[in-house]
């Protein structure tokens, strides 16, 4: 379970410094690197619950206030958003965010559940 620790955490810093050309890396860099550190900790068998809920809980209010935009992406036919790594129109940067925001939830979610098996 170590190693899949460590590899989410180095996935999650990735993610993190792949943020540096996006119009608000600050915002994204924070939520993947979050990710990222909650990850270190349980590479080093260490879980705080607390922390663990509140990536879930600013993951989940994230994933909600960004519904409408996923919705008005699957309303135009859900077209590609990876063609290009420039977001070139509105929807497809926001469709990533939506979806990078779900895998940093589901990411949590998991934490939470196997970190019962963590010293806390």
């Amino acid at each position: 379970m170590k190693a899949l620790y460590l590899f989410l955490a180095v996935i999650f810093l990735i993610f993190a410094l792949l943020q540096l050309n996006d119009p608000d890396p600050l915002l994204w860099i924070s939520i993947y690197g979050y990710a990222s550190i909650l990850f270190v900790m349980a590479f080093f068998g260490y879980s705080i619950r607390i922390l663990t809920l509140a990536g879930i809980t600013g993951y989940l209010i994230g994933v909600v206030i960004m519904i409408p935009d996923l919705i008005r992406w699957l309303r135009m036919g859900a077209p590609s958003i990876t063609g290009s790594m420039h977001a070139e129109t509105p929807y497809i940067e926001l469709t990533r965010e939506f979806f990078g925001l779900v895998i940093c939830l589901l990411a949590m979610l998991f934490l939470l559940f196997r970190g019962k098996k963590i010293r806390q």
